[in-house]
């Protein structure tokens, strides 16, 4: 079972104390203390750069901590990182889909890569075409869709294992205004009718105060605020809004910071997806 919050009886979904990663003499993440309560929809924010990616590598295994730890569904990502695997969906900022094949082959080979049962399948990815509004589409060629079709077609295949927790990087990043909503739809759904535990991290702030039960403002490899939407505009003003939060506690605008290769992904994901 997950470990208890300190004085509260909610299960833990991800725990992390001094996480840390450094590359070389750069300390891309801190030591790092987060909690995030199973079932909540958890927004990580920061400028580029600030460590919410590198963050989202430890936790989904695919790279290792310098130092301190890091548990999902009560799990250490060193110690067991395949259970880590079994329990996570993660929706990467590029795109994942396969454009040459329809939303119900990548689906279906999704399946196969997470080890379904043969039986459970088609079931299983005819279920997640159904939940995700994409029945109609479920026999066309991916690269004929939108980009908010290919959002919740990646979506769809990160829950086919019916993971407990989801990792969202950037999703809704180059979509337009009405794909975007869409997108908040199913996530809203997810984590309403299903339980499931959401870390998402984005720039966008409208998405993070729609979204997120609460939220947590990453800057220079540190946390440096935390709390609801609600908590931490009051703590700037009694009329802020999210985007005075995020220039409040970074010192920066919100496209500041990144890198060449931050800012090219995040060009190619924007082109790919319209």
């Amino acid at each position: 079972m997950a470990d208890a919050i300190a004085g509260q009886d909610e299960p833990v979904a991800i725990r992390t104390v001094a996480l840390t990663r450094r590359y070389g003499a750069v300390t891309a993440v801190d030591a790092l203390d987060l909690t995030i309560r199973s079932g909540e929809f958890f927004g990580l924010l920061g400028p580029n750069g600030a460590g919410k990616s590198t963050t989202i590598k430890m936790l989904t295994t695919l790279l290792p901590p310098t130092s301190g730890s890091a548990t999902v569904a009560g799990i250490d990502v060193v110690a067991a990182p395949r259970e880590v695997r079994r329990r996570l969906g993660y929706v990467p900022q590029l795109v994942s889909s396969d454009s040459g094949l329809t939303g119900r082959e990548n689906l279906l080979l999704f399946a196969r890569l997470y080890g379904l049962p043969r039986a459970e399948q088609a079931p299983r990815a005819a279920r997640a075409l159904e939940f995700m509004n994409l029945t109609e589409v479920g026999d066309r060629l991916v690269r004929t869709y939108s980009g908010g079709m290919i959002r919740r077609l990646e979506i769809a295949q990160s829950m086919l294992h019916r993971p407990p927790i989801l990792l969202l990087d950037e999703p809704t990043v180059g979509l337009d205004p009405v794909a975007r909503r869409g997108v908040w739809d199913r996530l809203r759904d997810l984590s309403a009718r299903l339980g499931t535990t959401v870390l998402l991290t984005t720039h966008d702030m409208e998405e993070a105060d729609a979204l997120c039960d609460r939220i947590g403002l990453m800057h220079g490899g540190k946390l440096v605020a935390l709390g609801t939407p609600a908590e931490l505009k009051a703590a700037v003003g009694p009329k802020a809004r999210l985007d005075d939060v995020f220039v409040h506690f970074t010192g920066g605008t919100l496209d500041q910071g990144g890198s060449y290769r931050d800012a090219a992904r995040a060009r190619e994901t924007a082109r790919r997806l319209q």
